[in-house]
């Protein structure tokens, strides 16, 4: 697995029409399930008045958590096409939610499913796409005559530190790359002290 990612930045909106019918779409970074079910409560909140409020995410730096979701909407043509639209772009962490509002005339199923990939290909184009990496976090604890040797192997592997403290023996909670983290910890274990 790659230690790489890519995702949105910030919230996109986008819009299609067609036959009367308005698909308003709203692509936003989110982190978990639960960020996903609040963010989904607050579209039906707001959208209240909406015939179908379909959606689709996709979590995790190995993008193995996803969800499609048609909301009435005839089986596979709504969720599966949003979700289309975040694997053909390689995206994770991210919520794709499609509110449709009916204009009277039906559009068959190969209309919706145009008509939802249209909406949700707008609102990801918009949105600002970033590369991250996954980090691995690593805890140490030392005595204090060691913090210059500790201090040079986290500087020389590009580790940064999250927090430390200084009590009866040093503390320190360091983020790596996961793809540096072996050398890290390569170096660590050859001071004497106890990572955790």
């Amino acid at each position: 697995m790659t230690d790489v990612y890519k995702t949105i930045e910030a919230p996109s909106e986008g819009l299609y029409k067609d036959k009367g019918s308005k698909f308003l779409s709203f692509a936003l970074p989110v982190r978990s399930v639960d960020e996903v079910k609040e963010r989904l409560q607050d579209f039906r909140k707001a959208y209240y008045d909406a015939r179908h409020v379909c959606y689709a995410y996709m979590l995790g730096a190995g993008r193995a958590e996803w969800r499609a979701n048609d909301d009435g909407e005839p089986s596979g043509t709504a969720g599966r096409p949003i979700l289309g639209q975040i694997n053909s772009r390689e995206l994770t962490d991210v919520l794709v939610v499609v509110v449709r509002y009916f204009g009277g005339i039906l559009l068959g199923t190969g209309g919706l499913v145009a008509a939802y990939k249209a909406a949700a290909a707008d609102a990801l184009d918009r949105a600002p796409v970033a590369e991250r990496t996954v980090e691995r976090t690593v805890s140490v604890r030392f005595e204090y005559p060691l913090m210059n040797e500790v201090m040079r192997v986290v500087k020389d592997t590009g580790a940064q530190v999250l927090s430390q403290s200084y009590d009866q023996d040093c503390r320190l909670v360091l983020s790596i790359r996961l793809h540096d983290a072996p050398a890290l910890l390569g170096r660590l274990q050859k001071l004497p002290l106890t990572v955790e």
